[in-house]
């Protein structure tokens, strides 16, 4: 198999600063992104150290510069090896993949709404105000180390991956992606034009890609 990649990032029509980060490295087999959290200090400090060393100095940059709140940052990432595609992911930037006309969500939003939805079907009753149905229950630069989902899954050809953070995921529908992705034969065009879409729908956020395509030798 082979592998092409691209990675686009724009900060949006509002956000004074691009706190996105993205991991796009054919020779390490590395793709993902990084969405540093609002709210907290040091967003984008936290999505440079998450993306630039994963996971090993975020806590302590954390405690540095944000020692009673700490820093927060989403990661979910996937790492290439022996033809298989190793998933991790905290908080709610997400990834997906394509495969003979379908298009799955391979990640779990780590937020308020979706933890919500979780603990109801077990049969928990939870309520919460709507104001806060995206606020993370999950990410990096927390005093405490979150709990990391991992999956793992083998790569076909004709697959295709796509890592964004929620400023693409907000503003596009999971049947516009699928479309986008059925279509993709050049990554960098196809992350531009996904978007360009999210900034003409007005860009409230930073919004970042990374797409994989995995095609036959």
């Amino acid at each position: 198999m082979r592998l092409r990649s691209a990675a686009f990032t724009d900060i949006g029509r509002h956000r004074p600063d691009n706190e996105d980060r993205y991991l796009c490295d054919a020779s390490l087999g590395l793709y993902g992104v990084a969405d540093g959290v609002g709210g907290l200090p040091g967003g984008a400090e936290a999505a440079e150290c998450a993306t630039a060393s994963i996971v090993r100095q975020v806590l302590a940059i954390g405690r540095e510069l944000s020692p009673h709140l700490g820093i927060g940052t989403t990661l979910t990432f996937g790492l290439v090896r022996a033809g298989t595609l190793h998933l991790a992911h905290v908080g709610d930037s997400r990834c997906y993949g394509w495969s003979e006309g379908r298009t799955t969500q391979l990640s779990h939003d780590h937020n308020v709404e979706c933890e919500a939805r979780r603990r109801r079907a077990l049969g928990e009753e939870v309520f919460y105000h709507a104001a806060n149905r995206n606020a993370l229950t999950r990410c990096l630069g927390q005093l405490e180390p979150p709990e990391v989902d991992l999956l793992s899954r083998p790569l076909v050809a004709g697959e295709r991956y796509l890592f964004c953070s929620d400023g693409v995921t907000r503003l596009i529908r999971d049947d516009e992606l699928s479309e986008f992705l059925a279509h993709a034969t050049t990554p960098e065009e196809t992350l531009r034009e996904l978007i360009e879409l999210a900034n003409r729908r007005g860009g409230p956020d930073n919004a970042t890609g990374v797409l994989l395509l995995v095609e036959p030798d």
